[in-house]
């Protein structure tokens, strides 16, 4: 049986985080989507996703195929209902095309918008990630629940005694380094990955995940309900943040209720807002409509895509969307909405950033990862994100 993670209009709502990856790619908790669902299921996944992303991820189809919808977490009541699918059967929620187990030429030919066999309703409650602000909102849900996933039936490592623990939902992978920090599970686990390392005077406060190879450095304070990594290194103050894949924010600086894309770094000392000055409800930039829309949140900080760069002191307003690519540098709030591919600052205000330039820097940046390459796959993405993007930032630069 194989796992085939599939999108729906989500990916249009998720921009522009989803740019870059498909919806089940995205990582909320201490895994994807897609690596949760594999976990469920004791079993390998692929992806059927938009054409371009397709070099890198890949769909890979076999007799038996259960095509589940990206953007939907799992939990035992939704991995049971999915188990119970016959070859042919649809499991739905609401309106929405929540899983189908289709034969190998049903797969090869499958779409969203043809009616499967028998339509089941799946009637109990789901996570699903539908607008970016999701995956920092509903960070608390999902790291409570991959930290049971992941730990039951083990047994933490012990870390040195130099250590504070208080509370009882602490997990530390074996080769660990931590040396005279605090970690409170009095609000929500903690989960330290292989090969991390929590630099000394450091006070962690969960629920809190750090996944492998990444580093937290000396006196960092860090609140739940935060994920880092894989392959970070952080600093200064989090809360209530996502930060993924090899991204850097190794300074002094705030970053709150916000989502760091993959490749990011951020300037020392720079920071972002998360609540308004007269505490109003805040907008966020959307793509689906060219507009801004309401969230809902009084706390909501900084939405920034794949591969952004900015420079030291940068200041982040409340509610600002960074498009994939960009480069933020200079004095002042920049927009709350920078286009994909951009360049500058409010000092100086924008232009676009030369595709060949910014894929020489991309390469650069990947030669400092072991076991990274700036492949064709990596290329063309941003290749064709640059294309699909031209326009939009015609409009707003």
């Amino acid at each position: 049986m194989a796992i085939i993670l599939f999108e729906d209009n989500a990916h249009q709502s998720l921009l522009p985080l989803t740019y870059t990856r498909p919806v089940a790619d995205l990582r909320i908790g201490i895994f994807t989507i897609a690596e949760k669902w594999a976990k469920h299921l004791k079993t390998n996944f692929s992806f059927h996703t938009r054409a371009y992303l397709q070099g890198k991820f890949p769909i890979n189809i076999t007799a038996d195929n259960i095509f589940i919808n990206g953007a939907f977490c799992p939990d035992a009541d939704l991995v049971e209902a999915i188990d119970k699918l016959h070859i042919g059967d649809a499991l739905k929620y609401k309106d929405q095309l929540l899983a189908v187990r289709l034969n190998e030429s049903d797969a090869k030919h499958f779409t969203t918008n043809v009616d499967y066999g028998q339509a089941i309703a799946y009637e109990n409650f789901a996570v699903t990630i539908k607008y970016p602000e999701d995956i920092f909102r509903k960070n608390d849900i999902e790291l409570r629940k991959d930290f049971k996933l992941v730990t039951n039936g083990r047994t933490s490592a012990t870390i040195s005694s130099t250590n504070t623990i208080i509370g009882n939902d602490f997990f530390a992978e074996d080769d660990v380094k931590t040396e005279c920090n605090t970690f409170s599970t009095i609000n929500g686990p903690i989960y330290l990955s292989k090969n991390t390392e929590i630099w000394e005077g450091t006070n962690i406060r969960g629920a809190f995940a750090i996944c492998s190879d990444s580093q937290v450095k000396m006196g960092s304070k860090i609140y739940g309900a935060t994920t880092i990594g894989p392959c970070c290194r952080v600093g200064g103050e989090v809360n209530n943040a996502v930060i993924w894949g090899y991204s850097n924010k190794g300074h002094a600086g705030y970053l709150g209720n916000s989502v760091l894309g993959e490749w990011c770094n951020i300037g020392a000392d720079s920071n972002n807002s998360n609540l308004k000055n007269n505490y109003a409800e805040v907008k966020l930039w959307d793509y689906t409509i060219q507009s801004y829309r309401k969230t809902g949140l009084q706390f909501c900080g900084m939405i920034m895509a794949d591969h952004v760069k900015c420079g030291i002191n940068t200041m982040f307003n409340t509610g600002t969307v960074v498009g994939v690519g960009s480069n933020v540098f200079g004095a002042g709030f920049p927009p709350n909405n920078i286009p994909d591919f951009a360049w500058g600052g409010a000092q100086f205000g924008f232009e676009e950033y030369s595709l060949h330039k910014m894929l020489e820097t991309t390469a650069k940046v990947f030669e400092r990862r072991e076991h990274r390459e700036f492949n064709d796959a990596e290329q063309s993405i941003l290749k064709e994100v640059f294309k699909l993007t031209k326009a939009y930032r015609e409009l707003y630069i």
